[in-house]
């Protein structure tokens, strides 16, 4: 639960510091939960659990979300990058620890080496969107991502077996290699379909259970993983296949298996999100922890700990640059026959610095055996090797977030003010449609008047938004704030007077206070003054929830006098308006647009002062459609945002907007 909560905390500290990579601070989190727990708090993992309970699913939820066409297309740089420089990584940097340090076997070296092969990428993702990497290297990227964990673990697994059994055989490893390949993209693809089958037969006797669905399809990486394990072929190249296979069968469409898809999809970014956070807060609590055990060995001095990371980082950088400037030499002379230039040498070098070492290395080092086999040997220097691990692991991490802005080109919206707010309103109608969508798949029989009632009133923002494209103006904020403080003055002076009762005026003034907030779109300023008024607030609402709960309650008179000066407060700004207006103190055009909604709210409020009763006992089923309406529309946005179509103030913007229409819908009687 500490661990969650962490990646929780951090996920809110990266919308506060966007420029720091989500992987970074999510270490920072794991280091601070280990320095103030020491003693108290030790986090701890099977080995052999640790495979099939994190790596399975990421990896299967990564094949099952990749471009196809895009892997294809960069086929050969992805499994040049994928399985030759993994390789060539693992030999090298093997040769030159165990060169350096003797101790570490070099078929332990070896396994630091493939450890260290797979690049992450949640540490690449969160890159694109401070930086702008090219079509072609974005692509490999990947491409490579997807593809070089089964490598790096399968080379990583040949050294441990090397390591445990004290032998080691070229021939017979590259035998045992293609074995496993090769069994397990047979494997993966036989049970992928077979998965698919399954599910196509289940649901033609009649069973569509959203539940049912989304759960089976948690499970296929498991079991994949476990019955490929049980055939000795490699499970983690059967799950990455039977993601694909997952991707390539033909699924029905309609209503039902949409919801299910919206669903399954909503799910699995959850376990994606939580289980690339938790391993990355292991990372943190396991960095103060091999610390300590290196440092407390004496037969390694902490200067030469701190060299080896130095060493290993430069090698592991220096190989994949030399690897990259060759793969883009080959493609600049054979695929584009032209000289190679300073620009293809850049591009190379981003390739470079792009490839931060994360959740797969880490999960890789702690499947190392604390014994060799069943005997009491500890494996040689395992927490040496994990510390190694975990050190060139914060290196790419830091050089990834601070050095690729250096070399890549910022992502700068090259925009006229024009173009930036048809961009702004595309997007808008964009999110809208999703949720029109979404809604439709959602409806039922029983709710299907509801829903198509919340439809509408989507279809009529979308239309809206899409006469707003070509359209150069924006609302005219600053006489909005005014509109804001003529409803505030005249609340706090009918409260004066003793017109109306100080629980109402309070809860329409704290209002007043968040929906200028939100128009100023500024966070709100914490004062003491501030924190007296929430209290004062709270204790009337809470008084008004209990009074509700007592027979012959007031509520119904309460709602009156809130609904009496909403109208009040209304009719009060339409009269300022029409002297600002008579006076020409602001634009006709603007006053005019506030005015019609004023006389639009008192109009409403009005038709309202019949049925109050009856909507506080009851409800409204669109409320609750509604409700769930802006739920998705909230998801939209940040979708948009992590996508990079939409800047952060934008998507602020929209979000802010949002709020303000869910105020609208819970304060309405």
């Amino acid at each position: 639960m500490l661990l969650i909560i962490a990646v929780l905390i951090s996920a809110v500290i990266d919308q506060i510091v966007p420029k720091v990579s989500l992987p970074l601070i999510q270490v920072g989190m794991g280091i601070v939960i280990a320095l103030i727990g020491a003693g108290v708090v030790n986090v701890e993992l099977e080995p052999d659990l640790f495979l099939v309970l994190f790596i399975a699913p990421l990896l299967y939820l990564e094949a099952k979300d990749a471009d196809k066409a895009l892997l294809w297309r960069n086929k050969k740089p992805i499994l040049s990058l994928a399985i030759g420089l993994v390789v060539a990584t693992t030999l090298i940097i093997g040769f030159i620890l165990n060169a350096i340090m003797p101790s570490i076997p070099l078929a332990a070296a070896f396994a630091l080496g493939a450890a260290l092969g797979p690049t992450d990428a949640v540490a690449v993702t969160s890159l694109s969107k401070q930086v702008s990497i090219p079509e072609r290297q974005w692509g490999v990227l990947k491409g490579e991502l997807l593809l070089n964990d089964a490598s790096g673990i399968v080379s990583f697994q040949f050294a441990i077996a090397a390591v445990v059994t004290g032998s080691f055989s070229l021939l017979n490893a590259g035998v045992d290699f293609m074995i496993e390949f090769v069994g397990g993209l047979i494997v993966g693809i036989a049970l992928g379909y077979l998965a698919n089958f399954i599910l196509r037969m289940i649901r033609d006797i009649g069973i569509e259970s959203t539940t049912f669905h989304v759960l089976y399809e948690i499970c296929i990486p498991f079991v994949v993983y476990m019955i490929s394990s049980a055939m000795h072929v490699s499970g983690i190249i059967a799950v990455v296949v039977a993601g694909l296979v997952n991707v390539i069968a033909p699924r029905t469409v309609s209503p039902s298996i949409a919801h299910m898809n919206i669903v399954s999809t909503n799910v699995w970014n959850v376990i994606s999100f939580t289980l690339n956070g938790l391993v990355f807060v292991m990372l943190g609590t396991q960095i103060p922890t091999s610390m300590l055990y290196t440092w407390e060995d004496r037969s390694v001095s902490n200067l030469m700990v701190i060299f080896l990371v130095i060493v290993t980082t430069f090698t592991l950088m220096a190989v994949r640059f030399i690897w990259c400037t060759a793969m883009e030499y080959i493609h600049v002379r054979k695929a584009l026959n032209r000289s190679f230039k300073k620009s293809d040498v850049s591009n190379a070098l981003l390739l470079t610095l792009c490839g931060a070492k994360g959740t797969i290395t880490l999960s890789i080092l702690f499947t190392i055996p604390i014994f060799i086999g069943s005997t009491a040997t500890r494996f040689p220097e395992r927490h040496l090797i994990i510390f190694i691990g975990c050190g060139v692991i914060l290196c790419t991490l830091l050089i990834a977030t601070f050095l690729v802005p250096l070399v890549a080109p910022k992502k700068v919206r090259q925009q006229t003010e024009l173009e930036a707010k048809q961009n702004y309103y595309e997007c808008l109608t964009d999110i809208l449609r999703n949720v029109i969508e979404e809604l439709t798949s959602q409806q039922t029989k029983n709710n299907r008047r509801a829903t198509k009632a919340v439809i509408k009133a989507y279809q009529d923002r979308l239309e809206s938004a899409k006469e707003r494209i070509d359209v150069d103006s924006d609302p005219n904020v600053e006489l909005r704030l005014r509109t804001i403080n003529w409803e505030r003055e005249y609340t706090q002076r009918l409260l004066d007077e003793g017109a109306i009762s100080e629980a109402t005026g309070l809860n329409y003034l704290a209002r007043l206070d968040r929906v200028e907030d939100l128009t100023k779109h500024t966070g709100r300023v914490i004062s003491f003054k501030r924190v007296f008024f929430f209290v004062r607030i709270m204790f009337f609402r809470a008084k008004g929830r209990l009074s509700r709960l007592a027979p012959n309650s007031k509520a119904a008179d309460k709602a009156d006098q809130m609904r009496q000066l909403q109208m009040d407060t209304a009719q009060y700004v339409v009269m300022k308006l029409r002297e600002a207006i008579s006076d020409a103190d602001v634009p006709t055009e603007d006053a005019s647009k506030l005015l019609l909604q004023y006389e639009t709210i008192i109009s409403n409020l009005r038709k309202t002062a019949t049925s109050v009763t009856t909507t506080i006992k009851i409800s409204d089923e669109s409320d609750d459609i509604m409700r769930i309406a802006y739920q998705i529309e909230l998801e939209q946005i940040q979708r948009m945002y992590e996508s990079d179509r939409i800047s952060r103030a934008e998507a602020k913007n929209l979000r802010e907007n949002v709020y303000l229409m869910q105020m609208d819908l819970e304060d309405r009687f």
